[in-house]
């Protein structure tokens, strides 16, 4: 396929496209945005590594961004699906598969669902893994019912349920200028509502602590100390769960460390991938 005439898009399914982003050449990332941005969400990796040599990836997923957003499941069977058809449609071979929060759980479902076909090393950023919410036996994450309350305000006001999840991506509001604040909420506003609050019962429902021991790659755990969405403790978790992983803790930033120190992010990435 040549440089510039990269697909833009990919069928997964009948009717169902997912928006992909292809820059650059060498070793090759597949990034996985969160919930409910898109692949935009990276573009200060997409700009700079690029730039040194990588192939960057990134991939909208159902019903977010300028995918498809058909009604019905949103589980993490699905998108792990949905990762596999994209890497098999596009040739790629020996990624770096990269997610960040819904992503990186996503990233760590496909790892065990499909055996990490296709994928050499695995960046786990800011996940919502292994558990999202909290459990009897699992103490970290958020309160089941607090993400009740985000899917009744999705279901209510949407927009305002989106400009509160900005409020608290980053360290501080003042971290970030007002019009990249606008942008962040601009992508959140393009997701699919349907998709926005599936995705959220599926971050409530699920436990992924058995797809730990599966993963066979090296990982690296990229988290910061201030992630009021995903507490630290989450990284640490993962640390402990998958066999020879190395935990990379970000101490000045909070859920949006991929920006608020995307220096030391984008060097360790690299460093990383090699």
């Amino acid at each position: 396929m040549s440089e510039y005439h990269k697909a833009e898009f990919v069928e997964i399914e009948p009717a169902v496209h997912l928006h992909i982003r292809d820059w650059g050449k060498g070793k090759t990332i597949v990034f996985i945005p969160g919930w409910p941005l898109n692949h935009e969400m990276f573009e200060y990796q997409f700009t700079h590594l690029a730039q040194n040599g990588y192939r960057c990836v990134g991939i909208s997923m159902r019903g977010f961004g300028k995918s498809s957003g058909p009604w019905g499941n949103y589980s993490y069977n699905v998108f792990a699906d949905d990762i596999k058809k994209v890497l098999e449609a596009l040739h790629l071979k020996e990624v770096t598969l990269a997610g960040h929060s819904m992503g990186g759980a996503i990233a760590l479902h496909y790892m065990a669902r499909h055996k990490g076909e296709r994928v050499v090393k695995l960046a786990l950023i800011g996940a919502a893994a292994p558990c999202f919410t909290k459990r009897p036996d699992f103490p970290y994450g958020i309160e089941s019912k607090d993400v009740d309350g985000f899917i009744a305000a999705c279901n209510t006001d949407r927009a305002k349920l989106v400009e509160a999840f900005g409020k608290i991506f980053f360290r501080s509001e003042s971290e970030i200028s007002p019009k990249l604040g606008d942008w962040f909420h601009d992508m959140g506003m393009e997701a699919s509502p349907h998709a926005t609050a599936a995705c959220l019962v599926t971050l409530r429902d699920s436990d992924l602590r058995e797809d730990l021991a599966k993963v066979n790659v090296p990982t690296t755990i990229f988290h910061a100390k201030y992630d009021k969405i995903c507490p630290f403790q989450l990284g640490e978790a993962m640390t402990h769960g998958i066999k020879g992983s190395k935990l990379i803790p970000f101490e000045n930033s909070g859920h949006g460390l991929f920006f608020e120190e995307k220096d030391k992010f984008n060097m360790e990435l690299m460093k990383f991938v090699g």
